[in-house]
């Protein structure tokens, strides 16, 4: 236990159930439960964890009846910055269409087309709705601009709202482009532009994809993003199998992204590295391919993150309550597992250890539930039962 600071000082108490992803406290457990459990919050991060009948006085106390409270979702992976609808494609989708990234030429002229004050006003509509689920910390990309205005623009808008940017003009190749000159462009030009906006860079790694990069074209986007200071993070085996993965533990990526398609050279690749495999249910659950195996991933030692994959075409939810119930029913995750993965497994994509854990010193990012246990987010899907809260 640590003395409580004398800077005016917050005491959540009343909590039937704390999640706080560190293994000394509480259970010992992965997700080091504690119950009948209070929390002490001062200048935004967390000053004293332990039993509520142990609970330090504080300036502000506020009682929770009985909720569970864990670390808020880290949602690593999102697509917030963009105008536009593709319901069509969905509905087609449900009639045998399958996905190939091409529909994402669709979202980039509608997002051309708007203005800073609709993207700003459609942007913090998005964030607002991820909060009101959970979602304390967001990384958004850009990658529906695909010039080098656009893409700058986009970045700007995002980094309104995070600080977790990441620059994905290697998205897909913008209709009439020659494949070459665009890697050339967002290798060179675009990154300039965009690199003081960003802390990480991304690239759609998929040879099955006529739209998207090989892997020689990933890796030289990426390398000059590295050059340029961003940390990497890769799209990966989403369509098809495919290099992605093994590119990414070849260039120390934080995160490989997908990771629906992967064959045992991958799963021993990334279990001796470390990247993070982070799954993207909702994307599944919309384009119709198969779930990740995340019981394989787990098994080999690799770790796992959660992530909504916020976007108009392929998951156009900002639920990760939705995406831990899809992962424990479809990808062969525990309730806990799913939790830990959407917390601190994604705060390991992001390289950040002072979110997706609450002990003391941590940010006071929080999720409370209207449920006595974390079990209920997978319990009872759909249900309304998350919060952002952020002390």
């Amino acid at each position: 236990m640590t003395r409580v600071p004398a800077s005016p000082t917050t005491l959540l108490t009343g909590v039937g159930e704390l999640v706080t992803n560190d293994q000394t406290l509480g259970d010992g457990s992965p997700l080091g439960l504690l119950h009948d459990a209070a929390l002490v919050v001062a200048d935004g991060r967390v000053a004293w964890v332990g039993p509520a009948s142990a609970a330090p006085p504080a300036d502000r106390r506020r009682d929770l009846g009985g909720r569970a409270l864990l670390p808020g979702f880290v949602d690593s992976h999102t697509h917030l910055v963009f105008a536009g609808d593709r319901s069509a494609e969905f509905v087609a989708r449900t009639t045998g269409a399958r996905y190939d990234g091409g529909g994402i030429a669709t979202t980039v002229t509608a997002t051309r087309a708007a203005d800073d004050a609709t993207l700003r006003r459609l942007l913090a509509a998005r964030v607002a709705e991820a909060r009101r689920q959970g979602s304390t910390t967001l990384e958004v990309k850009s990658g529906y601009g695909l010039d080098v205005a656009h893409e700058a623009r986009l970045l700007r808008l995002a980094r309104e709202v995070t600080e977790e940017t990441t620059y994905l003009g290697a998205h897909v190749v913008p209709a009439g482009a020659d494949h070459d000159d665009y890697v050339a462009l967002a290798a060179g030009t675009m990154l300039a532009a965009c690199a003081p906006h960003a802390r990480w860079a991304d690239v759609f790694c998929e040879p099955a994809s006529a739209h998207a990069f090989d892997a020689d074209e990933a890796r030289t986007v990426l390398l000059a993003a590295g050059a340029a200071g961003l940390g990497l993070r890769v799209h990966g085996n989403q369509l098809a199998p495919g290099p992605g993965v093994r590119l990414a533990v070849e260039l120390r990526a934080a995160s490989v992204d997908h990771c629906t398609y992967l064959d045992a050279d991958d799963v021993d690749a990334l279990a001796g590295s470390d990247t993070v495999a982070t799954l993207l249910p909702g994307v599944e659950f919309s384009t119709g391919h198969p779930y990740p195996d995340a019981r394989r991933l787990l098994d080999a030692g690799v770790v796992v993150a959660l992530a909504t994959d916020c976007n108009p075409g392929t998951s156009n939810t900002s639920s990760v309550p939705f995406v831990v119930a899809l992962a424990v029913r479809e990808c062969g995750l525990t309730p806990a597992e799913a939790v830990h993965a959407a917390t601190a497994g994604a705060a390991r994509a992001l390289r950040r250890d002072d979110v997706g854990v609450l002990r003391v010193g941590s940010c006071a990012h929080l999720a409370v539930l209207d449920a006595p246990s974390y079990v209920h987010l997978a319990y009872r899907p759909g249900v309304p039962l998350a919060r952002g809260l952020v002390l």
